[in-house]
């Protein structure tokens, strides 16, 4: 996959990109580097995945700093935040990646925990390391954006409506971001080959995946998705602070 940024067009930049070892975030990050930003690794348990990133973006002449931080615990988050203050002094660029809720054995209400209070107390938390002109960047599935007005395969509505909580609860930031100067941007794409919760659900439910991709005509995989990711760090923001990623014909628009 291209990298759609211009090499040195984020000289300067600072970015943080949560859940990063891996993935759409470790995707992301990478390009995020490979046009000069400066990128935090975050991650919360696959440590060396996260080394192994920063130091291959070290190695391309790149800077990365690699933080841990369970998202769903704010002491570990202010913990974050801090050290990005600490080593860089503030940030241009706050990418929420992260997300989950079909992992076994977590508390009934993880994906809430995760994909709506994690997500508003991170940004909480980064506000004041955020200046005016720099951009929050949200990352959320079609079925999840939609969720409102198009039902979703069942294993995964807990999650879409979780995420679907998280966006309404940033998107009631606004208000607070316009003041500070802050841009904000939700990027929401389909399914997404080759992720964690694609895998998960052709194993709850075999066939999603297939069935999905015959309807929309063709699902991202992991490097396009954080292409598209990437882009949204510098394209003009739309008027109603979405980008849709691939076809959405499938799902009857949400009044925002």
């Amino acid at each position: 996959m291209t990298n759609p940024l211009a090499s040195g067009s984020l000289d300067g930049k600072r970015a943080l990109v949560t859940g990063s070892s891996r993935g759409i975030g470790a995707d992301t990050a990478q390009y995020l580097a490979e046009a000069g930003a400066s990128v935090v690794i975050n991650y919360r348990n696959k440590e060396a995945r996260a080394v192994k990133l920063a130091d291959a973006i070290r190695e391309q002449g790149g800077t990365a700093l690699v933080v841990g931080a369970d998202l769903t615990d704010p002491a570990s988050v202010a913990a974050m935040f801090d050290t990005v203050q600490r080593e860089w002094g503030g940030l241009d660029l706050l990418v929420l990646n992260a997300s989950g809720g079909m992992e076994s054995g977590m508390a009934e209400d993880y994906a809430m925990q995760l994909n709506r209070d994690a997500q508003v107390n991170t940004l909480t938390a980064a506000l004041p390391l955020l200046a005016a002109g720099s951009r929050v960047v949200f990352v959320t599935s079609h079925q999840a954006h939609f969720i409102r007005t198009t039902p979703t395969m069942p294993e995964y509505e807990a999650v879409a409506l979780s995420k679907r909580a998280g966006e309404d609860a940033l998107r009631a930031l606004l208000p607070t971001l316009e003041e500070k100067g802050v841009e904000f941007v939700v990027v929401s794409g389909d399914m997404i080959e080759g992720t964690i919760t694609a895998t998960l659900l052709n194993r709850l439910n075999p066939g999603a995946i297939d069935a999905r991709k015959e309807a929309a005509g063709k699902l991202y995989n992991v490097g396009e998705f954080a292409a598209e990711i990437a882009a949204a760090a510098v394209d003009p923001i739309p008027a109603d602070h979405t980008r849709l990623v691939g076809d959405v014909s499938s799902f009857t628009p949400v009044a925002e």
